[in-house]
């Protein structure tokens, strides 16, 4: 867990100010259950958009929220800074939420959530036949997910990166263990499924963000967990997004990928455009090496079937090797000066 640092005087009274108003109270306790837009929070506080913009820039501006593009959208999301995460989260617990107001706004908050999930159902029926076809040739999903689960293990840590996060299910299958996390997509189609997924399983610790997994709009250095899921497959350049993901992580951070072992479907590649067909063990070696990370652990999911045509599921987990040969350096430091 991150210290909370001081702050001047000055600098506490600044934010005290930015938050001391009705309406940009009922801003931080919407946005304390997942990301808005303008338009979701102009209906929920039925106020218009150009004052709603006021009040989330006064907010912004003191550092208790952020702002994040997606196309034309904006959205909008409480600070990750653990200062502001305390602060607001101290006010938003003594708000009643019986308040005849809060509680207007959160069955307004809850009408945003449902139109989303009803456009979210809407492109998910409409591309469900293909992931079925896929699904039905490799392990069940939950055969995978328990792997992964014993895997990573049941430790807390602080911050996780999805990248490819298509429904945010590695976001919710993860969720009991991290304080925070962000999930990259390219596809505002399938943000749209994972924000609808995060907001029926009651996951506002997590965002998610559009961006190219190929340059991921995140701090580096910041995250503890990386996750590639079912991702690989579909790019040109694997090892450049392998490099990013471990750009991504803090020191004795762990990158997980999950994908198809080698095959031999074409069909995959004509018609739902894998670009490779599988990856083996000795190509995620060699990309997780030339990112400096050590691949530790690797397991393999086969089908229960074992029939000709079916997928083989792996899962490779790589290491941050920095505090290993920062160890290293300290014992040798201290063998010299022996």
């Amino acid at each position: 867990m991150h210290a909370i640092e001081p702050r001047n005087l000055t600098t506490v009274v600044d934010t005290l100010k930015a938050a001391a108003e009705t309406s940009r109270m009922r801003i931080l306790a919407l946005l304390s259950h997942g990301d808005l837009t303008v338009t979701d929070i102009t209906d929920i506080l039925n106020q218009s958009q150009p004052r709603v913009s006021r009040h989330l820039k006064l907010l912004h501006d003191a550092g208790l929220i952020e702002r994040y593009q997606e196309g034309s959208w904006a959205f909008f999301r409480l600070s990750d800074a653990p200062s502001a995460r305390a602060f607001v989260g101290s006010l938003i617990a003594s708000i009643d939420p019986n308040d005849g107001v809060v509680a207007r706004d959160f069955e307004r908050l809850t009408a945003v959530k449902q139109r989303r999930r009803e456009r979210a159902a809407d492109y998910f029926s409409a591309n469900a036949g293909s992931w079925d076809e896929i699904r039905s040739l490799h392990a069940p999903d939950r055969a995978v997910e328990a792997a992964l689960l014993d895997m990573v293990g049941n430790g807390k840590f602080q911050a996780m990166l999805d990248l490819g996060t298509g429904t945010g299910r590695m976001l919710e299958l993860f969720a009991p263990l991290y304080v925070r996390a962000t999930g990259i997509d390219l596809s505002r189609d399938m943000l749209a499924v994972a924000r609808a997924n995060l907001d029926s399983a009651d996951i506002s610790q997590a965002q998610i963000r559009q961006g190219d997994v190929y340059a991921p709009p995140v701090d580096r250095g910041s995250f503890d967990l990386v996750t590639i899921h079912q991702v690989l497959h579909f790019l040109e350049d694997p090892a450049a997004v392998i490099r990013e993901a471990a750009l991504a992580l803090r020191p004795a951070g762990r990158l997980v990928v999950v994908d198809f072992a080698p095959h031999e479907l074409e069909f995959l590649r004509n018609e739902h455009a894998h670009f490779r067909l599988g990856i083996s063990d000795s190509q995620i070696s060699e990309w997780m090496a030339l990112a400096d990370l050590d691949l530790e652990n690797t397991r393999e999911i086969a089908p229960a079937g074992g029939k000709p045509g079916e997928l083989t599921v792996k899962i490779w987990i790589g290491h941050d090797r920095r505090l290993l040969v920062a160890d290293e350096m300290s014992h040798s430091s201290a063998r010299t000066t022996a």
